[in-house]
């Protein structure tokens, strides 16, 4: 089973595999081949095992019908019967096969290409026996005016068929004998460089040359014909031509013709340049044509050139010059020039100072009335007399000056000016043209303050340095920040150096500072004068009033407010002591110094009272209510008797001791005494003794106080030895309290010490004693010392 299988594979394959591509036979044939038939080309490669079938030769149309080619099948040579002829048909193109009956290919096919190899059996021939030309007296030498025209039926690009020319005859032979030259290759026919020298001279108007053409190149044999060439000798009409003047955005159909020239030789091409490159033409005949409008302003003139030339683009002659102008139009308005920056012009400039000058462009035609510009202006206040126009324009140049009136400061102003064209005739075109101007500042205003006269300023004598006085503000009309600059200065009433001035450098506004302390004594008053002036140079008048401010300035005198002798007063008070008691004297601290009025703030109880004049504290009424211990607060107000807006105050705080005993009928009252002698003021008071029936013994109570006098009072204490008193400041009974009108407990306790005696001892409560005072004071009236 698997030897079939194989079988089979192996006779299905070589049936599914393409037959292999004979490679091309190639072979020639001589064209015209003068010997026996058929001739034998070439050796097919045919199998030799297969018999059967037959060989099939195919091809172009015609050859398997007229039996041109065929297969020897003994030998297998393909064969030709019969001569070929190349120009009949140069190359067939064969495919030989072996078929069976059925038509069914058994080898092949096989391509074999036969080429007819070619022999000069072909005669040259003109395209015309006699060929009719016009030479033009102008034509360059050796430029082709003809160029003939020969065939040959050979092959193309062999020997056979490359043909030379060459000029047999020319007659007539005057003036010289090679009037013209024939180029060998081309056929083409000029005029040699004697024959155009001698061709102005030439009488004759006609040549006939016999002209020869030849097959195989340079090589002697080959065929041969001729022909002959009648040239025409014409007149030169490749003239200059006149300028030509168009006008720019010319309204007429385009192509529009302008001009022409003509070569009066032989075949003919024209060609034309412009330079630089414009909208140009020239046709066949030598119309020059504009094929476009033109703008002056692009471009005013163009030369053009024309050149004749042969069919091979050879200049018959030098070119032809055309020069167009392009005349001008008026269809261009005046350009303004661009509005630069603002123009700066300084105040008050006098009239005829020059603003500016406009020049307008106009493109069209320099020296034309087309670009002639003239000036008008629009504004400003064109229409004013000429004694209130600020400007004035020159209408031929465009320049600008002042005018009469005059400018402010800070100014802008937009100038706009007419260019018109035509010099200002109707139907011209125009620009309106601007210039800005600004009117700058200059330094021709001074400084002015705002008061001239400053009400006067009342300052207190002990006013501290740097206190201010007043600010002046001074205003200047300048624009320029630099000349608003300002200085200032006091001019007169200040020869102490009593003031001085105080600003920012680029401030309007000074401050008048008092520099030393015032004395109402040496100078109740001042009278400022303040000048303000330009830091820059002024121009124009000087300052006038409004730069001098005057400032009064008052001082006050001030008196200093009443001192008493104390900061605040005590006082120890029995709740049985009686109204109309003396309590204590309140003085002022300088007995020289002006008098006093005494009163009394926030007695709430109505329990004491003081004399105005004199500053007694008395009781007013019974101290009922008052507890032993409580304290009450009031206080005392002194006023300046000359000058009642001055006025001090002080405590008062009374301190509530029990009732004092009922006094012992025996006793008789003891007097007060003063202790410290010679002056009673400086002594110690003692007071003395009372009844009192809860006092054991009947002595006592004492009481012992300082004298009224404020120094002992501020230099001596008493400190008590036996209970009497407590050592409170300012003496006994005698103490800085509470609140106003309030009652607290109190530390003093009345009354004599054990025995019936009080000690108490004198202290120096700041230093050295001050007055003769013994330092000890023992049991009074029976038993003080």
């Amino acid at each position: 089973m698997v030897a079939a299988w194989l079988w089979l594979l192996c006779f299905l394959v070589p049936q599914a595999l393409p037959r292999a591509q004979p490679a091309e036979l190639y072979v020639e044939v001589p064209e015209n081949y003068g010997g026996n038939f058929p001739l034998y080309l070439t050796k097919l490669l045919l199998p030799r095992e297969e018999t059967e079938g037959q060989i099939v030769v195919s091809g172009d149309a015609g050859v398997a019908g007229e039996g041109l080619f065929a297969v020897d099948p003994e030998s297998g040579f393909l064969l030709v019967t019969r001569a070929l002829d190349r120009e009949e048909q140069a190359e067939y193109q064969l495919q030989v096969t072996l078929e069976t009956e059925n038509r069914r290919v058994l080898w092949g096919p096989q391509p074999v290409r036969v080429r007819v190899k070619d022999e000069n059996d072909q005669v040259p021939h003109f395209s015309q026996a006699t060929y009719k030309v016009h030479l033009s007296r102008g034509t360059r030498p050796g430029v082709p005016f003809f160029f003939l025209e020969a065939s040959d039926g050979d092959e193309p690009g062999t020997t056979n068929s490359d043909l030379r020319f060459h000029i047999l005859n020319q007659a007539p032979a005057q003036p010289a004998s090679d009037m013209f030259q024939l180029e060998p290759r081309l056929g083409a026919l000029a005029l040699s460089p004697e024959g155009s020298t001698s061709l102005e001279k030439a009488l004759e108007g006609y040549y006939q040359l016999l002209v020869q053409v030849k097959d195989m190149g340079d090589q002697a044999s080959g065929h041969q014909a001729t022909a002959t060439i009648d040239v025409s000798i014409v007149e030169n009409t490749w003239v200059p031509l006149d300028p030509v003047h168009l006008a720019e955005n010319l309204q007429v159909p385009y192509p529009h013709h302008i001009a022409q020239v003509h070569w009066n030789g032989g075949d003919v091409h024209y060609h034309l340049e412009s330079q630089p490159q414009g909208p140009f033409d020239v046709d066949t005949e030598g119309k020059l044509y504009v094929t476009q409008e033109l703008d002056r302003e692009a471009q005013a003139e163009y030369l053009l050139q024309v050149w004749a030339q042969n069919t091979h683009s050879e200049d018959y002659a030098a070119p032809l010059e055309l020069q167009v102008v392009v005349t001008d139009e008026n269809d261009n308005a005046p350009i303004c020039p661009p509005r630069g920056p603002s123009v700066s012009i300084p105040e008050l400039s006098p009239p005829g100072t020059k603003v500016a000058k406009i020049s307008a462009e106009d493109a069209d035609a320099p020296s034309s009335p087309n670009s002639h510009v003239v000036y008008q202006l629009l504004s400003p206040e064109p229409e004013e007399p000429a004694e209130l126009r600020a400007f004035e324009l020159d209408s031929t140049s465009g320049s600008v000056t002042l005018g009469a009136a005059q400018l402010q400061a800070g100014q802008n102003i937009l100038l706009q000016v007419l260019a018109m064209d035509l010099g200002g005739t109707d139907g011209g075109l125009s620009s309106t043209c601007e210039i800005p101007v600004t009117i700058t500042d200059i330094n021709d205003h001074a400084p002015e303050f705002t008061t001239s006269q400053i009400e006067p300023v009342s300052l207190p004598e002990d006013a501290e340095p740097g206190t201010l006085v007043t600010t002046l503000t001074a205003t200047d009309a300048d624009l320029e920040p630099a000349f608003r600059l300002m200085d200032f200065a006091i001019e007169a009433g200040d020869e102490e150096g009593t003031f001085s001035l105080d600003w920012e450098p680029d401030s309007a506004h000074v401050q008048l500072r008092l520099l030393k302390n015032l004395s109402y004594e040496a100078a109740p008053s001042h009278k400022l004068v303040v000048v303000v002036r330009n830091v820059e140079e002024l121009v124009g008048p000087g300052p006038g009033p409004g730069a001098t401010a005057t400032v009064t300035v008052l001082v006050e005198r001030v008196v200093p407010p009443p001192q008493l002798d104390r900061e605040s007063y005590e006082a120890s008070v029995p709740i049985s002591t009686p109204a109309g008691s003396l309590l204590l004297t309140v003085q002022p601290s300088d007995p020289l110094s002006s008098p006093l009025r005494f009163s009394l703030v926030n007695d709430s109880e109505g329990w004491l009272c003081i004399k105005e004049i004199s500053g007694e504290v008395h009781t007013a009424r019974p101290l009922q209510g008052a507890q032993p211990g409580d304290m009450y607060t009031v206080l005392i107000e002194a006023q300046d008797a000359d000058e009642p807006t001055l006025s001090t105050s002080a405590t008062l705080v009374i301190h509530f001791l029990k009732a004092l005993p009922a006094p012992t009928p025996t006793l008789a009252p003891v007097p007060s005494r003063h202790l410290c002698t010679p002056r009673q003021d400086h002594g110690v008071v003692v007071s003395g003794p009372r009844e009192d029936p809860d006092r054991a013994g009947g002595h006592g109570p004492f009481s012992f106080a300082l004298g009224p006098n404020p120094t002992v009072q501020r230099d001596w204490r008493l400190r008590a030895l036996n209970g009497v008193c407590r050592g409170k400041p300012g003496g006994c009974g005698q103490g800085r309290g509470g609140a106003f009108g309030s009652r607290t407990p109190s530390h003093h306790e009345g009354g004599a010490g054990p025995g019936g005696s009080s000690l108490v001892t004198l202290i120096a409560a700041y230093g050295p004693n001050r007055v003769p005072c013994l330092p000890h004071l023992g049991p009074a009236l029976g038993g003080a010392s």
